[in-house]
């Protein structure tokens, strides 16, 4: 879809002129982007079927400037939408034709490490990766991995609550979180929690965390750190169908154990990631399950054998075990660079992120399967097996006529049968514009009209990341209709003034 072009009203173009001039006057005049070929970057993140160009992007370079520039918003009703490093797959960071985007981009600095209370104090601009690259030498390491951690940003991490491979043993990342400074739609600046392990009163942070943008703009964080296991191994795991390996995951959790990580990849994913990284993948059997087990050797040991006697039970063509890191680093590669080695497959891709039990893995999977086939759509199917958080990659070409449209239905009856197996619409890429008209499979009216009061609770003029999460047609009690988005051909475009 191609981006909505600058309006050429002499009424709004002289607006964007003024919100500007007024924006300069708060930051660097470099800090401050207006024209339409410096606008085009940020007319969409990661989910690029769908684009729309600011009135205008500031970049604030502090927590003051951050606070200055919601002021003025606040001020002027105008509308914001945030934006971190733009690897959100869910639109979260779509832009609005009648409001600014607040990039981060500028607050990219490790601000403190705290090793004696094994924490670290960041920006939000700070890559993911880079935390763990700040401290490996001192043997500590941030556990949350997203396979986009070289790119995606700790602040949109904490909007999103991102996971990654290691989740399954050390959680999303809110449970690696310990205080946030954030900005209030009014500008006023607060702070929750701290270096501590809990704090008194409500929680904020637990609130804040995969709020999505919509609350506040957070511009520092405070992280665990761990230490780095004694010693780590990795195990490779070939079979039959993705029902046997969907079975083999559910067992291995249900004995007990808990791996530190365990990522499951289909027969297209295989191909796609092997072709692409030559990660030593077998190309032979029609599902990949990728085992991560940390500890004492004897632990390895013992949980090795576990997984092979269980894996012997549901099938397993192959069974590949490493201790060497190098190895394992091959076989996490093509896992990581799945979603690059889609474009092997197709043009185009919709990457989906539903959440389900884990003994539906199997009924679910063949669902997927059968819905390929009525949608006349490929789907390759990447997932972090062990939390039941499905990543299916819907292939289509933009270029013909109707088959976006098909991919995104496609999509939402993935989602729709996440819900009805006992699962959710997301695990970590969060519901954007993406999924929020699938909210009602989730939540009832009175259910909306509660999360919508907390929005509004921080935000009384609903200005912050506006048209995102709620479904559109949604009617607060007391607010009327609160939700509005312009740009993209699936929603209603309303007048930008």
């Amino acid at each position: 879809m191609e981006c909505t072009p600058i309006p050429f009203d002499p009424v709004v173009v002289e607006r964007r002129h003024q919100i500007a001039r007024d924006l300069r006057s708060l930051l660097s005049a470099e800090s401050v982007i207006d024209d339409e070929i410096g606008l085009g970057p940020y007319e969409s993140d990661a989910l690029t079927a769908h684009s729309q160009l600011p009135l205008a992007v500031a970049l604030p370079a502090e927590t003051e400037e951050v606070a200055s520039v919601l002021r003025y918003c606040s001020a002027h009703q105008l509308k914001l939408v945030p934006r971190g490093a733009g690897t959100s797959l869910s639109g979260g960071s779509l832009p609005l034709g009648d409001g600014i985007v607040l990039g981060l981009s500028k607050l990219n600095q490790i601000l403190d490490i705290d090793y004696a209370n094994r924490c670290a104090v960041v920006q939000p601009g700070v890559t993911n990766l880079a935390i763990t690259r700040a401290v490996e030498a001192d043997g500590f390491y941030y556990a949350p991995d997203p396979s986009s951690q070289i790119a995606c940003s700790i602040g949109g991490n904490v909007a999103e609550n991102s996971g990654g491979v290691h989740c399954l043993k050390y959680g999303l990342t809110t449970h690696n979180l310990l205080g946030l400074k954030m900005v209030l739609p009014d500008g006023d600046i607060i702070e929750i929690g701290g270096r501590h392990l809990d704090a008194g009163g409500y929680d904020l942070l637990g609130l804040m965390t995969g709020s999505e943008g919509l609350l506040g703009i957070i511009t520092e964080v405070t992280v665990r750190l761990l230490p780095k296991p004694q010693h780590i191994g990795a195990m490779m795991l070939g079979f039959p169908t993705v029902e046997d390996a969907g079975a083999c995951v559910a067992e291995i959790i249900s004995s007990g154990m808990i791996p530190a990580g365990m990522e499951m990849m289909d027969k297209p994913a295989i191909h796609a990631a092997e072709a692409f990284v030559q990660a030593g993948y077998p190309l032979d059997v029609e599902a990949l399950l990728l085992i991560e087990i940390d500890g004492t050797l004897t632990d390895i040991e013992l949980m090795e054998q576990r997984i092979r006697q269980i894996a012997d039970i549901h099938a397993a063509q192959s069974c590949e075990f490493t201790l060497d890191a190098d190895e394992r680093a091959r076989y996490w590669a093509g896992r990581k660079s799945a979603f690059p080695a889609a474009g092997r497959l197709s043009p185009d891709y919709l990457c989906m992120d539903g959440t389900i039990p884990r003994r539906a893995l199997p009924d679910v999977l063949s669902g997927i399967n059968r819905l390929s086939q009525a949608h006349g759509l490929g789907v390759m199917n990447v997932f972090h097996a062990g939390d039941g958080n499905l990543h299916p990659l819907i292939l289509y070409d933009a270029a013909k006529p109707g088959e976006l449209a098909r991919a995104e239905a496609f999509g939402g009856d993935i989602l729709t049968l996440c819900v009805q197996a006992g699962g959710v619409l997301t695990g970590e890429h969060g519901v954007g514009v993406e999924k929020r008209e699938l909210m009602p499979l989730m939540f009832n009216e009175t259910d909306l009209d509660q999360q919508l009061r907390v929005k509004l609770a921080f935000d009384p003029h609903n200005l912050m990341n506006r048209g995102k999460v709620f479904p559109l047609l949604h009617r607060c009690a007391e607010h009327g209709r609160m939700h509005v988005h312009q740009g993209a051909t699936r929603f209603p475009d309303l007048p930008r003034f």
